[in-house]
């Protein structure tokens, strides 16, 4: 796992408030601390809940809402709410997410803005989307993660210029909401920046020079909540400079246009002479056991890209079923 990581920091480098999201594994929290000594470690927020549903045998229903709004909390006040709520339920359950840290899962105690990022879903999806090609022969499964990779960059060009917004459309959807629920709210101004924001009972500070909320939302999602697009409107002001430059469009279309070139035919390769004569062993194993093996048989590079492993029918040649499940096979009399 060690190199793993010592790959990825000379691909990726050292950045600014970079941090890892991971399912709490040992060996990558093991690697990080060596590679990335100092860099915030923080866990999925599904893997923990699985854990809760594991561990502790009550309460699940309500647990899961009180749960999931805490992780997501804004505020310290209403992540202090919330965990009074779960402790009442299962006071266990509030012991297990002290021990973990809240830094680990909480959002308004992460010592690294993660914005809406709180789990390891684009790491779960890699892994699922490469299930079977796992078994595939080295160089096959480099090809298969390279033409991924490709698909997955052309789809996502091809969205992005077909947004014509400001902001990318995810983005951009967020800020809609937010514009609507602007328009229900009351602004007393302060200061050329500082506003009062009534949004019935409740009082919100905006300021909007150091692109704050009393809510919690404006600073840690990195974009204008409803209380700051409402002092915007009373200030007659866009939102231009109020969100994070990562949002854009422009932004994205930078992300999306590098390339991922193909690759020549086998016999175009200019393989170093060194690599040629390198001799590669299988890895040493155990002894294997007597009798037939039960794991499935490696599939072919074509399986894998193929969306679905259908079986001729015998009887009437059609896909996805059998001769014997067959409805047009003739039946006895």
């Amino acid at each position: 796992m060690e190199v793993v990581f010592e790959q990825f920091k000379l691909a990726y480098g050292e950045r600014p408030n970079i941090c890892v999201i991971s399912d709490r594994n040992e060996s990558i929290l093991k690697a990080t601390s060596i590679v990335y000594p100092g860099m915030p470690h923080y866990s999925c927020m599904w893997h923990i809940w699985t854990n809760i549903q594991a561990k502790f045998k009550k309460g699940h229903l309500k647990l899961s809402e009180l749960y999931f709004a805490t992780v997501q909390s804004y505020t310290l006040d209403e992540c202090n709410e919330r965990m009074s709520k779960i402790e009442e339920i299962d006071p266990h359950v509030k012991a297990y997410l002290y021990d973990i840290g809240y830094h680990r899962w909480s959002r308004v105690h992460a010592t690294v803005n993660k914005t809406w990022t709180i789990t390891s879903n684009i790491a779960e999806s890699l892994n699922v989307v490469t299930k079977y090609a796992r078994e595939l022969p080295l160089v096959e499964l480099l090809e298969y993660m390279r033409t991924l990779l490709e698909c997955w960059m052309k789809e996502k060009l091809l969205k992005t210029k077909g947004t014509f917004t400001y902001l990318g459309y995810k983005f951009n959807k967020e800020l809609d909401d937010n514009r609507t629920l602007a328009h229900k709210l009351r602004v007393k101004a302060s200061t050329n920046y500082i506003h009062t924001v009534i949004d019935g009972v409740r009082h919100y500070i905006v300021c909007l020079e150091n692109k704050k909320c009393s809510c919690g939302q404006f600073q840690l999602d990195e974009l204008a909540c409803p209380h700051a697009l409402a002092a915007l409107r009373h200030r007659d002001e866009y939102f231009e400079q109020y969100y994070s430059p990562y949002y854009t469009r422009a932004n994205l279309l930078r992300t999306y246009e590098i390339p991922v070139n193909p690759l020549p035919d086998e016999n175009k390769w200019n393989v170093p002479q060194h690599i040629t004569k390198e001799v590669v062993n299988p890895p040493k194993g155990g002894k294997m056991q007597p009798g037939r093996s039960q794991k499935e048989r490696y599939k072919t590079y074509n399986e894998i890209n193929s969306k679905k492993y259908k079986v001729s029918c015998g009887n009437c040649g059609g896909g996805g079923h059998n001769k014997r499940s067959c409805k047009n096979a003739p039946r006895k009399k």
